[in-house]
């Protein structure tokens, strides 16, 4: 696991960066996918190589761990514990709202 504080920067993604990220988070478990699927749908455009590292570091989990960080059943700890993880993790977290239809 790298430390993705270090790894990085502020720039945006390009197109064909965030397709392979895209990929990269394509999961086992359909949960995961709900949540992935969310914060593309709301961060995609904004992604930086810094959040995409965080974002990648969190992929090498096995799915039911990265499941415990998003149900927020355990928090990140040790190499997992930095701040970039740490802020993508809440902004995975984050629900989604939608305007209601009349």
């Amino acid at each position: 696991m790298t430390n993705v504080d270090n790894a990085g920067t502020e720039q945006l993604l390009d197109a064909a960066a965030l397709s392979k990220l895209r990929w990269r988070c394509r999961r086992g478990l359909l949960e995961n996918d709900l949540f992935i699927e969310r914060f593309f749908a709301s961060h995609a455009a904004g992604m930086t190589e810094r959040q995409a590292g965080a974002l990648y570091t969190l992929m090498d989990l096995p799915d039911n761990d990265l499941l415990d960080l998003l149900l927020r059943r355990c928090e990140p700890h040790g190499a997992l514990a930095c701040d970039t993880v740490v802020e993508l993790l809440a902004l995975l977290r984050t629900p989604s709202f939608t305007k209601a239809q009349p």
